[in-house]
């Protein structure tokens, strides 16, 4: 994932749990969703899909929590 930093306003739509040292968030902004990927560590990085249509973003969402992608 390339960081992309877009968009000004997000909204956090689901999130896994912030017990992990990796979180993952599904975002909208601009009519358009993403995945956010936060790392924890010694050193804190985060990192944004590129934007899709709803439809697309939610079938990858699936497959991120089911382990089909990572």
């Amino acid at each position: 994932m390339k960081p992309t930093n877009r968009s000004d306003r997000v909204r956090v739509r689901r999130h896994t749990c912030e017990c992990k040292a990796t979180i993952y968030e599904l975002c909208a902004a601009g009519g358009l969703l993403f995945i956010r990927r936060t790392t924890r560590g010694k050193k804190l990085e985060i990192r944004e899909t590129e934007r899709l249509i709803a439809p697309r973003m939610e079938e990858l969402w699936v497959r991120l929590l089911s382990g089909e992608v990572h």
